[in-house]
């Protein structure tokens, strides 16, 4: 296939980190682009700005919190655009899907959870188990799919700066959480960061707090998996970590895919 680079970023706040995103699509020109933390209500979502830089738009976002976005360099399919998840009431702007071209990309912003044991977690489970359901169906009818976003889910002991603290009893580390995660890559899913790297120490987020990222006190929550038919077409995955540094950052950083070369 002919090369496509995706990437996934938790922007946290478009209204703060627009800027961010014109400089960094300008750099890096990415074909396909998953947001998630938009926080902008849809009439002011700035598609017309993004469209001046070549990407067409497709948005779901509520004020202050969440919110997600695909956008493209290509023609989106907007008549298979799906907003939330299928059967799963939930007020809240966590899902978008789309096909892009013969790719299907789904964008997701998972819970958080809180802390273990809370109705918050209890939640986030829930999602995810709506999220599994969902996806066991978008599968079959998209084989070519791609599921990006911010997990806040760590998958093992590499992505985490010290797995004696994100154990799991833990928040984003949980046994359940991650057993939620692997029930996802079962049906047929890849994360293609680790089908190109199997180091250590490697992250997508880091606290503003206690000079987390100097110190790269990170996780790797910020994943693009790849289906069984992409999978031998997936020939690249990094995490772009310069956008953490400039001014006023995002707590996270894109993580990226290249399919086809």
């Amino acid at each position: 296939m002919d090369k496509t680079t995706l990437a996934s970023w938790n922007v946290n706040s478009l209204n703060v980190r627009l800027p961010h995103l014109e400089e960094w699509l300008k750099l890096r020109q990415p074909d396909i682009v998953g947001l998630q933390e938009t926080k902008l209500e849809d009439p002011r979502f700035p598609d017309s700005v993004l469209a001046g830089l070549g990407y067409r738009s497709v948005f779901s976002g509520q004020k202050t919190y969440n919110g997600v976005a695909i956008l493209s360099r290509q023609p989106i399919d907007e008549a298979s655009c799906v907003m939330g998840i299928p059967g799963f009431a939930d007020e809240q702007k966590r899902v978008i899907a789309a096909t892009v071209g013969d790719l299907r990309i789904v964008n997701l912003y998972v819970v958080n959870g809180q802390d273990v044991g809370t109705e918050k977690y209890d939640y986030k489970l829930r999602w995810l188990d709506a999220v599994h359901a969902w996806l066991a169906e978008e599968i079959k009818a998209h084989p070519k799919l791609v599921v990006m976003g911010d997990f806040n889910i760590a998958p093992d002991e590499r992505d985490v700066h010290d797995p004696a603290v994100w154990n799991d009893d833990h928040i984003l580390t949980s046994s359940a959480e991650r057993a939620a995660l692997k029930r996802l890559t079962d049906l047929g899913l890849h994360d293609s960061f680790r089908l190109h790297n199997d180091e250590a120490g490697v992250f997508s987020w880091w606290d503003y707090r206690a000079a987390g990222f100097r110190r790269n006190l990170g996780l790797r929550i910020d994943l693009c998996l790849v289906s069984d038919a992409l999978r031998e077409a997936c020939t690249g995955a990094e995490i772009d970590r310069e956008p953490r540094t400039w001014e006023r950052p995002s707590d996270h950083a894109p993580a990226m895919v290249t399919l086809g070369r």
